[in-house]
């Protein structure tokens, strides 16, 4: 389907551009979004009305979009998530995961505005970038962690899967010291045997 595009759309074009797109990207999410018009010749001359006006109100959404970039831009949240001992998650943090954990926070945004080029599946903080409109973007952070603590420490920089390895390194330790102490018990069993068996040889020499 050919369109003309009423605002600025990220890959397609900018305003006035008549592109053409998949009927279901049309139908679904631009016509009723308002943010293109069916290309025909009515519409060409409705658009060539209205371009002033929608220049205007283009202008007054981005500026409105630049201030809360400044106060969004570099903010961090926090996701709480189950994972392995290697930090992979049991799921995922999909776009409307973020959404959802930032709008609670106080920053309210939506999760088609949420760019991620796949889910984050892993422990971590991870920088996210948020379209607040079509000519302005924002980057947040987040952190996805086990606990607040364990989020606390991947802000500080520590590597929050380290305890884990040091800890099967203390247990396999432990398990080698173990071994030793099995194998010297052994031999003092062993030791016991040979005495025992002695003991009884000498005495039925005596005999």
């Amino acid at each position: 389907m050919e369109i003309i595009l009423l605002e600025r759309v990220e890959n397609l074009g900018q305003m006035g551009d008549v592109v053409k797109v998949r009927d279901g990207f049309a139908r679904n999410f631009l016509l009723p979004q308002k943010k293109a018009l069916r290309s025909n010749e009515a519409n060409r001359k409705v658009f060539e009305t209205q371009r002033v006006d929608l220049e205007a109100r283009n202008i007054e959404r981005r500026s409105d979009a630049e201030s809360v970039a400044l106060k969004m831009n570099g903010r961090s949240f926090i996701v709480i998530r189950q994972a392995s001992e290697v930090g992979l998650l049991y799921g995922s943090v999909s776009t409307r995961d973020i959404a959802e954990t930032a709008s609670s926070d106080g920053a309210h945004i939506t999760r088609n505005q949420v760019r991620l080029d796949k889910p984050l599946k892993s422990l971590g903080i991870f920088k996210v970038r948020i379209a607040l409109h079509p000519e302005v973007d924002s980057t947040i952070e987040i952190n996805i962690a086990r606990s607040l603590e364990e989020a606390e420490r991947q802000v500080r920089g520590e590597n929050v899967l380290a305890h884990d390895d040091k800890f099967a390194d203390a247990n396999s330790e432990n398990a080698g010291g173990d071994e030793k102490a099995a194998e010297f018990f052994d031999e003092d069993d062993e030791s016991t045997d040979t005495t025992s068996e002695s003991s009884a040889a000498s005495d039925k020499n005596d005999a």
